[in-house]
């Protein structure tokens, strides 16, 4: 296992960026019609969150100061 576990301001971006994708995208279901418009801003913010952190580790911020 990695000594930083995951960490990182780079991964809790990440993560941030995906949870609230999936909240988005949930409440968009879950609207009487279903608002396909705000689910798919959902489901293109759970995407972006990995590419999000690929840029983030390259900049140093997956790297845990002590």
């Amino acid at each position: 296992m990695a000594d930083n576990h995951g960490n990182t301001p780079a991964a809790w971006t990440a993560v941030a960026v995906a949870l609230l994708g999936f909240v988005v995208g949930g409440i968009a279901l879950m609207l009487s019609p279903v608002n396909m418009t705000l689910f798919w801003v959902g489901v293109a913010l759970g995407l972006v969150a990995f590419p999000l952190f690929l840029i983030l580790s390259k900049l140093g911020f997956h790297t845990e100061h002590h």
